[in-house]
């Protein structure tokens, strides 16, 4: 077995064992679900700290509890939760810049300080909506359609890309991804709705392709974002936690893109979220 399908198996083999538990934390919604996004949307910002700081100091740790507020805060209150939000990306600003000030580095402090409100909005603020799609109005099939919508177009853009793939996406960043593997994660994204339908009929056809639609153009660039992330500060995985997939970051950078999608939708077109 060569290299690359023995990555392969890997992958689906972690993908199996950890899949079970994810889908009964998403199940029994509550604070199960918000819990379960909250240690993720740390583990992130954890990762997002240690690639662009080196070490975890009081402005990174103060950006991954953060992180990890962000989806509880959504799950307590999932339409009200952007302005207590606000006072949380405030409050690590302000340790952040706190922290440089104590520590006497002036040539350090913009961009750790940055860096420290970035990983709260990017990981926090970006999975925060899963919890809050799943505190609302059927929100389990919301977040499935959020998830269908994510690894759906994972994982048939990869098999597309292996089988036809032969023009490249975006070289520079990520040299493994063709417009073919992109193609094909559109079909999957769809598609993935269309089968998600069958169990959860409160998506419509109308969702169906909508949803899709954005979720084969949002899930690829938050790939791509996160491809240009770890290229900028020369890493090839966000992380070693998931064996076979990196990081939890290089998982779920798909989703954190399409989640906000998803819950925006609700919000502006459905009016329900």
């Amino acid at each position: 077995m060569n290299e690359r399908n023995r990555n392969l198996v890997v992958r689906v083999v972690t993908a199996l064992a950890l899949l079970p538990a994810v889908l009964i934390l998403l199940a029994l919604g509550g604070f199960w679900t918000g819990g379960l996004v909250a240690v993720a949307a740390a583990a992130c910002a954890l990762e997002y700290a240690q690639l662009t700081a080196g070490q975890i100091g009081p402005a990174q740790g103060a950006s991954i509890l953060g992180a990890f507020v962000l989806p509880l805060l959504a799950t307590a209150s999932p339409r009200g939760f952007a302005g207590p939000a606000l006072w949380v990306v405030a409050a690590v600003f302000y340790a952040a810049w706190i922290d440089a000030l104590l520590r006497g580095r002036a040539a350090e402090a913009p961009g750790r300080t940055a860096q420290a409100v970035t990983g709260t909005v990017y990981c926090g603020a970006g999975l925060a909506p899963v919890a809050a799609l799943r505190a609302g109005p059927d929100g389990l099939a919301w977040v499935i359609a959020a998830l269908v919508i994510t690894w759906a177009n994972d994982t048939c853009a990869y098999f597309a890309g292996r089988a036809l793939g032969r023009h490249r996406l975006y070289p520079a960043v990520s040299p493994n991804k063709t417009w073919e593997g992109f193609v094909g994660g559109f079909v999957g994204s769809v598609g993935g709705l269309f089968v998600a339908r069958l169990v959860f009929p409160v998506l419509q056809p109308m969702d169906c392709i909508v949803l899709g639609l954005a979720g084969g153009i949002f899930g690829p660039l938050g790939d791509l974002c996160e491809s240009m992330l770890k290229r900028a500060f020369g890493a090839k995985d966000s992380g070693v936690l998931i064996p076979g997939h990196g990081g939890i970051l290089d998982r779920v950078d798909a989703l954190l893109f399409n989640a906000p999608v998803v819950y925006l939708y609700l919000s502006v077109v459905r009016g329900t979220a």
